[in-house]
């Protein structure tokens, strides 16, 4: 006979919960290193942990986030084993830093009306997994894993939040200034890499 968890959904075996978040993982663990051969060394300890700790998990249906916490500790760890500080940013210094720029204005005024009502998605539709992942690299950690969490993973605020071991509010603020750095890194790396061509470039 299956055995359940405490909230009544029945526990499979380690490797099948594995197995399917891990694709997710990997994906989670490769922005946490923006190494690929680190995602993977992060990958196996975070699954190594989990196996041994499996029998903590209360609520089943929590496993993705239980697994993501798991790497994100995982990944902090790993920075103080080599010698090195987890990245942090100095609020001071950034506070004020792309707050005012709005990406959806932006495009509106360099492509006026009329326009498609998804010029935003078409702006999205420019760039390639590689060039996504460069934008998101260029985003200090501790602004880009709250984004990473709810935006690409799904995860509420709330389970982010538990994820990250931070304050729901911490989390909020972080995800705001998160948003707002993706959308002038996007902007930023389409026009550099001649993604678009604004107005200014445009011969009169």
């Amino acid at each position: 006979m299956a055995w359940t968890d405490d909230v009544g959904v029945e526990r499979r075996p380690f490797a099948d919960v594995a197995r399917e978040h891990l694709d997710r993982l990997y994906g989670f663990c490769v922005h946490l290193t923006n190494d690929p051969s680190d995602a993977d060394d992060l990958v196996q300890e975070t699954l190594l942990r989990g196996m041994r700790a499996y029998d903590d998990l209360r609520d089943a249906s929590r496993a993705k986030g239980w697994l993501f916490s798991i790497a994100t500790n995982a990944w902090r760890d790993l920075f103080r084993a080599r010698g090195r500080q987890v990245p942090t940013v100095s609020f001071d210094a950034l506070e004020a830093d792309g707050e005012e720029f709005s990406l959806f204005q932006t495009i509106a005024i360099e492509d006026p009306f009329p326009y498609s009502d998804e010029l935003h998605l078409d702006f999205l539709r420019l760039f390639q997994d590689d060039d996504m992942h460069a934008v998101f690299g260029s985003i200090p950690p501790v602004f880009q894993l709250p984004v990473i969490l709810t935006v690409v993973h799904g995860f509420s605020c709330k389970e982010a939040a538990a994820i990250l071991d931070i304050p729901l509010g911490t989390l909020l603020s972080r995800l705001h200034r998160g948003r707002k750095r993706l959308e002038r890194g996007l902007w930023d790396y389409a026009v550099a890499n001649n993604l678009i061509i604004t107005t200014d470039e445009v011969e009169p």
